[in-house]
């Protein structure tokens, strides 16, 4: 069942419950996906569907963040709409995890002692496994540390 399919039967859960502000964000995050699929022309993959709720995510925090302070009840709407999408995201991996297949992709290029000159292929190997389920920022900071 694609996240399409589990959206719109959320929605209509949400309406028959008389939600309505878990069916507004529902029918957005229903609409973004629908509108990606029609760009690419072809379903999503799961990887792409956790990166539009990402940046739907990522969106809903930017306009909660430089919503006035006195505006509360933008505030409260994008809380709200963040805790919906949330359940749709993909589960983050933890530090020991990412540090786990960092390790992997180094022993799996061959370097023994890996150096800063290194950390270009290894982060070009690296991020597509961990790409939306993972910080680009945090991996980068992880494979530093290994670096040094």
């Amino acid at each position: 069942m694609s996240m399409i399919d589990t959206v719109r039967a959320e929605m209509v859960a949400a309406m028959k419950n008389k939600d309505k502000q878990r069916k507004d964000s529902l029918s957005m995050l229903l609409s973004v996906l629908k509108n990606k699929a029609i760009d690419k022309r072809a379903d999503l993959t799961e990887a792409e569907e956790f990166e539009v709720v990402k940046k739907e995510m990522k969106q809903t925090k930017e306009t909660m963040e430089s919503a006035p302070a006195d505006r509360t009840d933008i505030i409260e709407e994008c809380r709200a709409r963040l805790a919906v999408y949330q359940e749709f995201a993909p589960e983050e991996m933890s530090e020991e995890e990412i540090r786990g297949v960092i390790a992997e992709v180094i022993s799996g290029l061959g370097i023994e002692t890996p150096t800063g000159k290194d950390k270009g292929r290894i982060m070009k190997e690296l991020m597509p496994k961990v790409k939306g389920r993972a910080d680009g920022g945090l991996v980068n900071r992880l494979v530093g540390e290994r670096l040094a």
